[in-house]
Parts: structure tokens; C-alpha cells; sequence
């Protein structure tokens, strides 16, 4: 008795687990999928078809008519996909092709939303029996994302709340593994420097300074080149040109090349950093003062490099390293820098910090 009970548990728990095994596909009863309706967008009617179907397939909630299968009875039957969008036009088609149900629908933009309208025809009962409209933000590189949203709402299959928010609220961006994070944009902020430099800046015109302050706004332009993007690591080359103390006459330009690392938004990067200045040979006497020329014959006074407003236009060289964060609200991305660079020309040292703002964009 003991080994026949055990045998029937044995039994109803195979055809337990095999009933589990089995897809949801409401008795593999067909769609066929024709035509889609897209307007103001870059995929034409078939193409869009065959975006929604791809989704429809991975759902396995029917059997989804070959697209080759469909397209032969179409030919044989003299159809025109593109003129074929209303219930009844379906059915008969629906009939012709051997399919229990026709999926179709639009995809249309309007100004900056993109509205999804799907519907499921019965064949055989001949009337609508799903239907679903979605709209959603208008960005073209997400709409297999929409599809995926649209044919799960269309057959009440659990979907993905977040996805659908990103998806629909421009308050909050998709972002994907696929899609990288790029700062293009403008820069602004303020430096203050140090040592040598910082000082020549603050004396007098007449000794060749330039009566001012040690430090000074900055106003740039960054341009990213990513040669490596995993995830949400990236590796770039930063150039960024910029014009040091605009709000004083004597306005500086500088190019600075970083090699970056990014990795959730935080950044660190390092690099030479170009700048043009004025400057000159000269040397400090015994109170300090700063004479341009050559040195007196005997005089102990040791000939050097420095700023000079009157001297010639001369390129000098630097390291910088920089580290920073990303903040997003939106699809604005807000990038936030500290940077210290040694300037050993002049035994004179750089820190900033910059801001900058951009627009989100996905990886083309």
C-alpha cells in the first residue's frame, strides 16, 4: 500500500511540473501580424510590424505567424500590407492567411510624445478583443522599449513600473547599459593661483605685473572622445579649451588633454595642460623688485623665466588631475570638477573648480 501511495505522489508530481513547464500561449491559438501604421517616425510600417512582433514572440503568449509565411499568402493573394489598417479589411485577411487573430495598431509622433495604439482582432467572433494606447516620451532610440511596454499592457502580462516611468515622464531618462554618459558642453568656473605666478599677477604694471588679483574666472569647452565604454565604466580623452581671466584686459587662453576615467558618474582624470602667457628673462634684486634684461656684470642676482606683460607670448606646459561627479535632473546633466595643476616653470601651482551642464543623449 505504502509503495502504491508513493507511486501516485511520483505520478501527479510529473504532471504537476510538466502543466508548470508549459508556456502560457492560450492554446497556441495564432496572430499574424501585417502592417503597423507609423508616422513621424524613422521605421516604416514593416519595419515597425516587425519590431512588434519580435516582442510579441519573446512574450509566447501565441503562436506568431511566420513574416515569410504571411508575406507568401499576402502575394498569393494579391494584399497590399500598407492599405490594409481597419477591422474589416483584417478579418477577411485574417480568414485568407489562416489566422486566429490580426495584431495591428499605429506608432505616431506628435510634437514630443510618441503614441502607441495596438489592437487584437478575433477572426472568427470578427471584433476588437484587446486594445491598448500608450503615450510615451518621444525618443526614437527607445522604441523597442516601447513595444516591449505596449504588447505587455495589451495582454496584462506583468511588466516593468520603472521602465514604463522612464519610458513616459521626462523627469527621468532611460538609461541603459548600452548608453554612455557624454559631457559635451560648456564649462565655467574659478581659479586662484599660487606660488610665483599668483604673485606677479597682484604687482604693479610699471615692474610688469598686472595690477590684479591671484584669481580669476574661467569660461571652456569640453569635447569627450570615448575609447572605451563597458557598462558604466568609460575611459576618454578630454580636450578642453578655455579663456582664463576674461572679466581683466589681459585675458589667457589654455588647452588642456585628459586622460579620463568614469565609472556611476564619479570621474577622475590627468593630464598635460597648454597655456599661453606673456613672460620674460629677468631677475629680482636685493629688495625684491623685478628688473626685465640681463644681469648686471657681478651682480649676485640669478637670471630667471617669469610672467611679464611686456615680454613675448610664450607657450608653457603643466600637469593637471582633476576629480569630479555627475548630477542628473532630468535629461540635464550638471558635471562638477575640482582640478589642481602644478605649473613648475615658474615653481606656481592652479586650483579650480568648474561647472558645466549638457543634455542626456544615447550612444548612437
Amino acid at each position: 500500500m505504502k509503495k502504491m501511495v508513493l507511486g501516485l505522489i511520483t505520478i501527479f508530481g510529473l504532471f504537476g511540473a510538466s502543466l508548470q513547464a508549459q508556456p502560457n500561449t492560450e492554446n497556441y491559438r495564432s496572430v499574424a501580424i501585417i502592417s503597423v501604421d507609423a508616422s513621424g517616425i524613422a521605421l516604416d510600417n514593416i519595419a515597425m510590424a516587425n519590431l512588434i512582433r519580435f516582442e510579441l514572440e519573446k512574450a509566447q503568449k501565441f503562436e506568431v505567424l511566420d513574416k515569410y509565411d504571411v508575406e507568401a499568402k499576402m502575394k498569393e493573394n494579391k494584399i497590399n500590407p500598407n492599405e490594409a489598417f481597419g477591422k474589416s479589411a483584417l478579418i477577411d485577411i485574417g480568414k485568407q492567411i489562416g489566422a486566429d487573430f490580426m495584431l495591428s495598431g499605429s506608432v505616431q509622433r506628435f510634437g514630443s510624445k510618441i503614441i502607441f495604439i495596438l489592437r487584437m482582432i478575433d477572426v472568427q467572433k470578427e471584433r476588437i478583443s484587446r486594445s491598448d494606447v500608450n503615450e510615451y516620451v518621444y525618443d526614437e532610440d527607445y522604441l523597442q522599449m516601447m513595444a516591449k511596454v505596449s504588447i505587455a499592457s495589451l495582454l496584462d502580462l506583468p511588466g516593468d513600473p520603472e521602465l514604463k516611468a522612464k519610458l513616459t515622464n521626462v523627469e527621468k531618462p532611460v538609461i541603459t547599459d548600452g548608453q554612455t554618459l557624454r559631457l559635451n558642453g560648456p564649462r565655467f568656473g574659478m581659479q586662484v593661483i599660487g606660488g610665483q605666478v599668483g604673485k606677479r599677477l597682484q604687482e604693479p604694471e610699471a615692474d610688469g605685473g598686472y595690477n590684479s588679483v591671484n584669481y580669476s574666472t574661467v569660461f571652456a569647452y569640453q569635447h569627450e572622445v570615448q575609447y572605451v565604454s563597458s557598462g558604466h565604466f568609460q575611459a576618454l580623452l578630454e580636450i578642453i579649451g578655455s579663456i582664463n581671466a576674461i572679466e581683466t584686459k589681459y585675458a589667457s587662453p589654455s588647452l588642456t588633454l585628459l586622460n579620463g576615467f568614469r565609472y556611476k558618474g564619479f570621474e577622475i582624470g590627468f593630464g598635460p595642460v597648454f597655456r599661453f602667457s606673456r613672460t620674460a628673462y629677468g631677475y629680482y634684486d636685493y629688495d625684491k623688485k623685478w628688473h626685465i634684461g640681463e644681469v648686471p656684470e657681478g651682480a649676485p642676482f640669478t637670471r630667471i623665466l617669469n610672467i611679464d606683460r611686456r615680454g613675448d607670448l610664450d607657450l608653457t606646459t603643466g600637469l593637471i588631475v582633476a576629480v569630479g561627479k555627475t548630477f542628473r535632473s532630468g535629461h540635464i546633466n550638471f558635471p562638477v570638477n575640482i582640478y589642481y595643476s602644478q605649473v613648475p616653470t615658474f615653481d606656481s601651482h592652479v586650483v579650480g573648480i568648474m561647472l558645466g551642464f549638457n543634455i542626456a543623449r544615447s550612444n548612437k
